[in-house]
Parts: structure tokens; C-alpha cells; sequence
């Protein structure tokens, strides 16, 4: 499957920086990092099935495997032949199985929170998943109106990160309709039950791992099991960041991507 992505800096050249968004979001949630990016190297932001742009077929698989395959589809139909990889939560998740099923095709992965390093695998869903994607949908018409006040973005984002209050009307509105429309949020939920990764990735593959020290989405109680993540990777912990590094940190992740890319 060929997945909807948006591009920029296409002009630049070296190797391509591909950006995989988590569950329930979209390519806008790499807003923030991209104006940066795109100066330095051809970015493209693809959309998973039932996410942004990109169509959820019945039946498809939403495994993180099957995710991978569909970025190298899409990297084929681009005569991508190789790229670095920025995935958030189930994003880098589907990175870290891209570098397991084709390493020679991955010259490097940075993953922001990424999903699967949990202690033992889920066998029903996260607890308030339903509720904060009914929310969302059941909020999506008066979102553009609530989202411009404090107490709206509080509500919607409140829990997402400490660093919320900075947030722009514009992100939280993008996020929310993200969520809102995803389609593929159950289906990539499901396809996740009584799985994680725990697979080696090839050491000729640089990988750096970001969690932030406040992400309720994936505690480190739970979520964050180090010896889960290939041994050569590099995990950091980010201060006063909550699941989406990239909204917290812009500067950081762009500057993380660049020690990764250079």
C-alpha cells in the first residue's frame, strides 16, 4: 500500500528524512519541525491507513510490521532507496520493524516516545483510549471554538504534556481533527494487542530513543523497558516533556536529527 505524504525541501539532497506520526494522529503533527528541517533535507511526512489523507481498506493489516512494509512501498513508488526515519509512539514503532525487515534501507532512526518497549504486551486497550477518540470526535465541530481559550486546549492537551499552555490554536486544532477522523485508531489499536517489540536491530543502523520524563501516554512505569530497545541505541530522557517531544522540544528534535543525519 502506498501511503498519502506531503514533501518539502525536495531540492535538498542527500538522503531523505521520512517522518511517521503515532495513533490518532496525521503528517500535521510534524508542523513544528518541518519549516526547520526542510532546509537541510527532502522531508517527507506520510499519513498511516485511516490517518490524515490516507484511506483505511477493509481489512488491512494495522500491525507495526505491516506499517513498515507500507512505508517501503511507499519509499519504492519514490525511488527512495534509502532513509533516516523520526517516528512518534506508534510511528517509531513502525520504524524500528522497518529497520528489523530491510536495515539496509535505514540509515538511521530517531524514536520520539516510540510504542512496543512495554513490559508485557496489552490484551485489551488502554484504559480512556475509547474515551479520548469518542471526545474527540463527539467535539470536532465546536473544537475550532473551544481550542481558542485556555480552559479548551487545557482540556484536549492538558494530560499530553506539561508544556500545553504553549501550544497554538492552530496544533491543538490540527491534533484534535487528526484524532477525530482517524479511522484507523481503533484498527491500529487493536492490531497492537499482545504484541511489543522484541526484535534486535542490525548495529550498522544508529538509533536514538527520546522519552519524556512527564509521558502519561507511556509511562515508564510501564511503557519504557529499556532492554527492549536495541542494545547500541542511545535512550535520553527529556525534562518537562510530555508524549509528542517534536511540540515540546522542536529545537531539540531538530537538533537530535541532525547528530543522526549529518
Amino acid at each position: 500500500m502506498i501511503l498519502n505524504y506531503q514533501e518539502y525541501g525536495a531540492g535538498n539532497s542527500g538522503l531523505p528524512l521520512i517522518l511517521v506520526h503515532g495513533m490518532g494522529s496525521a503528517a500535521t503533527a510534524w508542523q513544528l519541525v518541518i519549516p526547520e528541517l526542510a532546509k537541510s533535507y527532502r522531508v517527507i511526512a506520510v499519513d498511516l491507513p485511516g490517518h490524515g489523507e490516507t484511506q483505511l481498506s477493509a481489512g488491512l493489516d494495522m500491525s507495526p510490521k505491516s506499517l513498515a512494509e507500507y512505508v517501503l512501498e511507499t519509499m519504492d513508488s519514490l525511488n527512495i532507496s534509502k532513509a533516516h526515519l523520526v517516528g512518534n509512539s506508534l510511528g517509531g514503532w513502525t520504524a524500528l520493524e522497518l529497520a528489523v525487515i530491510q536495515p539496509e534501507r535505514v540509515a538511521s532512526i530517531l524514536g520520539l516516545a516510540p510504542a512496543g518497549l512495554w513490559l508485557a504486551p496489552f490484551n485489551v486497550r488502554y484504559p480512556g483510549t475509547a474515551i479520548a477518540r469518542n471526545l474527540a470526535s463527539s467535539l470536532k465541530v465546536v473544537s475550532p471554538f473551544g481550542l481558542k481559550y485556555e480552559w479548551g486546549r487545557k482540556l484536549g492537551f492538558g494530560d499530553v504534556s506539561p508544556q500545553w499552555q504553549k501550544y497554538s490554536y492552530q496544533l491543538c486544532l490540527d491534533a484534535t481533527l487528526a484524532l477525530a477522523n482517524s479511522t484507523g485508531y481503533f484498527p491500529a489499536w487493536d492490531a497492537m494487542l499482545k504484541k511489543r517489540f522484541d526484535e534486535q536491530v542490525s548495529s550498522t543502523v544508529p538509533i536514538t530513543i527520546v522519552f519524556g520524563d512527564s509521558d502519561k501516554t507511556l509511562p515508564a512505569s510501564s511503557c519504557q523497558e529499556k532492554s527492549l530497545a536495541p542494545k547500541h541505541a542511545t535512550w535520553i530522557n527529556w525534562e518537562s516533556c510530555g508524549h509528542a517531544p517534536m511540540w515540546d522540544y522542536p529545537d531539540r528534535v531538530v537538533a537530535e536529527i541532525a547528530k543522526l543525519a549529518k
